[in-house]
């Protein structure tokens, strides 16, 4: 029952940011011809002329973050470095990025407390999103804290500087994502939200997918997040550039309070300090548990994480849940009809605001449009019968969204979102019987390469291929003899120079770290980084029963579970909880006490949470006396060691070995 690694899936994958580079490894190429030609075609086709972006992101500036954005935790440790990014400040692209990029790079850059409307500030740049100030009558309501306490209470410390210590007397939660939330103990004190002081405010559904994304399947999420928010690459114009949607991600100490208001129904209003909210769920969004919602008083609306200044992930590169692109523009009308007449701020947890009723909704129906544009051709094309990828590949915005810069690829893409939008509809098959049944990489790998005439033949024409500029298709091919021969490092090498330029290109921020991060692993192999030990208590705390035994059967290998029977009663007194654990037909499930089970573990709460964080496990509790086993010890011991435990620094750019049995 040992599950050392949950913690590690749960903080790893959601913080992002948790690996830095130690070994020094080959130097990254210069763009190439092809290159230098594709980001200048950028310049030319998109209207960088128009500087609005630029005035708006300063207007209301008061004062920038401390110690030029670096914040430490108490042990001294840099959990946020904005000056990291300061080698773009003023300067035009460099030809190893995408222009495009390198503008919303520059904007993000701009960090600092800024008054957005009368009795609304913000602080924005000191963690991948921001954090609101609203002030009622004789406080302030904070609206999503960011990550970690450590950038909660900087942010909160620059705005007291200069509107007064207010009580903190509200939080809001616009959903369920960990940059809105993890830094709540930065800014207020769990007694007095137990109190009644501090009210905490939250959509439906909040607590449970809070604490349950990413965890099943976290192993090989947060795997795939260290490529995705470039945290194995330096920070330079040839490694990251942040995420489009953010710079980074804070590394500090996450944290958790659970809401004491739940948004339960559109147009439930609460009231706070003397303001009135009124609220709108949008689950299923960006969020699966996510709301938007509007002050009267204040004139302020905020579509949380629906309206941004890029284009979001439908389906994010990490791997998670594909989102519905159509509820999503969905949630955006409705907005429009709520409050649209109404509105003269629109402001949110990433970027700069946008003032003026007009620009507000017009900026909305933008939004509203590029994800129902996105929904609706993907499905025209798919009932003319192009396949996933060929409708992607076709899939061009109309101009009128296109030149829109907050409707730019820099989070998600035009393409994956589209193949995202096919793939919540129809699945990964496209209905090609060829492609039903495909050999797994290493083999179909050796095929190919036999069928090309080897090795050395592939590598020859590919080369001729990287020379010309033909850089996906180089991708394509090499990844064949790669996946063949994985120890030949001449393909490697050029397989990694084409991802190289392949990133150089993007003006995507993510697709440019999933490429940058793949040359690097090609070149130097998976690098076992530190994984850190820092546990986020708060979230197993509040992390249902159900969930870790479900975790557990997630873990039970199946071939060693096969032709067993076990039946396990877990009794945890001190909050009341009976349980039983079966396991049978190769499958553990859990559900009421049974009768005569094999063995009985009775144990607090609080050492099954220790359990869960990975800081002891089941026998040394027994050690200790926190946990007793009544019955068959045997019959436990040999359930434990069924379960498996999982290797983070997988292969992502090569084939991994078979699983042990």
């Amino acid at each position: 029952m040992q599950s050392r690694g949950l913690f590690q899936v749960i903080v790893s994958l959601t913080v992002g940011a948790l690996f830095a580079v130690t070994a020094q490894g080959q130097e990254p190429k210069p763009a190439t011809a092809e290159t230098r030609k594709a980001n200048a075609a950028v310049l030319k086709a998109l209207p960088f002329k128009d500087q609005q972006d630029f005035k708006d992101i300063k207007r209301g500036f008061i004062e920038a973050l401390p110690n030029k954005g670096m914040i430490k935790n108490s042990s001294g440790e840099t959990v946020w470095d904005l000056s990291a990014y300061e080698f773009a400040d003023g300067k035009p692209a460099p030809d190893t990025v995408n222009p495009s990029l390198w503008r919303q790079l520059q904007l993000l850059s701009e960090a600092g407390l800024y008054q957005v409307a009368p009795g609304i500030y913000q602080v924005r740049g000191a963690d991948l999103s921001n954090i609101t100030f609203i002030e009622g009558d004789r406080g302030v309501i904070v609206m999503d804290p960011l990550i970690s306490a450590e950038t909660a209470r900087v942010g909160l410390d620059l705005y007291r500087k200069h509107r007064g210590n207010k009580p903190v007397l509200g939080v809001i939660y616009t959903h369920s994502h960990i940059d809105h939330y993890g830094g709540v103990r930065g800014i207020v004190d769990e007694k007095d939200v137990k109190s009644g002081k501090v009210k905490v405010i939250a959509p439906e559904g909040f607590v449970e997918e809070a604490v349950s994304e990413n965890v099943f399947a976290g192993n090989h999420m947060s795997r795939r997040a260290s490529f995705m928010y470039g945290n194995l690459i330096p920070k330079d114009p040839k490694g990251s550039l942040g995420t489009g949607l953010g710079l980074g991600t804070s590394t500090g100490n996450v944290t958790l309070i659970a809401p004491t208001d739940v948004i339960s129904k559109n147009g439930q209003t609460v009231d706070v300090d003397g303001l009135t909210f009124e609220f709108m769920l949008a689950p299923g969004s960006e969020a699966p548990s996510e709301m938007h919602f509007y002050i009267p008083q204040l004139k302020a609306v905020s579509a949380a994480e629906n309206a941004n200044h890029t284009l979001h992930n439908l389906y994010t590169l990490r791997g998670a849940k594909v989102r519905n692109a159509r509820a999503w523009s969905s949630y955006l009308h409705d907005t429009i009809e709520r409050w649209g007449d109404r509105a003269e701020v629109l402001f949110g947890p990433h970027h700069w605001p946008t003032w003026g009723n007009r620009n507000v909704v017009n900026h909305l129906k933008k939004q509203r449009d590029l994800y129902k544009y996105l929904n609706d051709q993907t499905l025209r094309m798919a009932n003319h019968g192009y396949n996933m990828v060929e409708t992607a590949e076709m899939m061009e915005l109309p101009p009128e969204l296109a030149d829109y810069w907050a409707n730019r690829g820099y989070y998600g893409s035009v393409n994956h979102d589209t193949r995202a939008v096919w793939n919540y509809y129809l699945g990964f098959f496209d209905g090609n019987p060829a492609r039903l049944y495909p050999l797994p990489p290493a083999a179909a790998g050796k095929k190919f390469v036999e069928y090309m005439g080897g090795a050395d033949n592939v590598l020859k024409r590919a080369k001729r291929d990287y020379d010309a500029g033909n850089y996906r298709w180089v991708a394509q091919v090499l990844d064949q003899l790669v996946s063949a021969e994985p120890n030949n490092q001449v393909a490697r090498n050029l397989l990694a120079d084409t991802l190289e330029q392949l990133g150089y290109q993007q003006e995507n921020g993510p697709w440019r770290n999933f490429f940058l991060s793949g040359a690097k692993e090609l070149r130097e192999g998976v690098k076992k980084l530190p994984v850190p030990v820092t546990a986020s208590p708060d979230t197993i705390r509040n992390m249902p029963i159900e969930m870790f035994f479900d975790y557990q059967a997630i873990r039970l290998n199946g071939k060693k579970a096969a032709g067993k029977n076990l039946a396990f009663n877990i009794e945890l007194p001190d909050v009341d909880q009976r349980y039983s654990l079966v396991l049978e037909n190769g499958v553990l499930n859990y559900g009421k006490p049974v009768d005569k089970p094999d063995a009985t573990v009775t144990t607090n709460r609080a050492s099954l949470n220790d359990i869960m964080l990975g800081t002891a496990t089941m026998q040394d509790k027994i050690t200790d006396g926190s946990a007793k086993v009544s019955g068959d010890t045997d019959a436990l011991n040999t359930f434990l060691a069924m379960l498996d435990t999982f290797e983070f620094w997988w292969n992502l750019v090569t084939p991994n070995p078979p699983p042990k049995s």
